[in-house]
């Protein structure tokens, strides 16, 4: 799909890859709805780059909805989605206080996991009912993975267990949305430079940078955001989760 022009809607839009995504696709003449749980963030980011701002929980059925709504009001049926709203919280399944709390699995799976389907399958009956495009294309569907969905590392088993979610669900909904003109793409980003790896101390993230085999350092949001570009322009990506870690496998700590 040529993206000038499109309505889109980017999850975790406030910040980090998110924020990257929405800015790049606006700046190539889409319609961005920055949507983030953080409704300052979203409302910041829209502001900066003409879009509308949208505050959600991606796991809340009704917020959801309401997000679509909205976003179907200010900029027509949204043709992009990119999820890219989740959270890394870590923990051992057997850490220094006993196991793992089982709220804590659970809000990284809802948040991570849920929170996608929840957008997807909005975006998937939204997409369906638009009109075709070229080839009788009707939207793409961008989910955030993880390379943790391959290589989790001790301390990772709710996040690793989420982005492996991502993976396993990004093949059949693309099965059956397929008939519909929708494609359904995931990436799975290795390290990049976000809020959460940027709170770590300079030594920390030279350290992370230099353990990729090549580029040795990490990855930048603008790099993600390149790739959702080309995966929505590129008609025939579909039904596949594509690394983006300069050939970086995590070892186990």
């Amino acid at each position: 799909m040529q993206i000038n022009g499109l309505a889109a809607m980017v999850t975790g839009g406030g910040s980090g890859l998110g924020a990257a995504t929405a800015a790049h696709l606006a700046a190539l003449g889409a319609r961005v709805a920055v949507v983030d749980i953080n409704r300052a963030a979203a409302e910041a980011q829209a502001a900066a780059i003409g879009g509308i701002g949208i505050g959600c929980d991606v796991a809340d059925a009704a917020a959801a909805e309401a997000a679509f709504a909205a976003a179907r009001a200010k900029h027509g049926p949204v043709r992009v989605l990119v999820n890219c709203a989740g959270v890394g919280t870590p923990g051992r399944v057997v850490g220094r206080d006993g196991p793992l709390k089982l709220d804590a699995f659970e809000r990284v799976i809802r948040i991570n996991l849920i929170g996608s389907f929840n957008m997807l399958r909005l975006a998937a009956a939204e997409m369906s009912a638009a009109d075709p495009l070229e080839e009788n294309e009707r939207g793409v569907i961008v989910n955030t993975a993880s390379i943790a969905a391959y290589e989790g590392q001790i301390g990772q088993p709710a996040y690793a267990a989420s982005k492996a979610g991502v993976v396993g669900m990004t093949l059949p909904a693309a099965r059956e949305l397929a008939r519909a003109g929708v494609r359904v793409v995931s990436i799975a980003p290795g390290l990049f430079s976000t809020p959460m790896v940027e709170a770590l101390p300079e030594e920390a993230q030279r350290s992370l940078g230099a353990s990729i085999p090549y580029p040795p350092r990490l990855g930048q949001p603008s790099e993600y955001a390149a790739l959702v570009a080309h995966i929505v322009e590129n008609r025939f990506l579909n039904g596949e989760t594509i690394r983006l870690d300069g050939a970086l496998r995590m070892a186990p700590r």
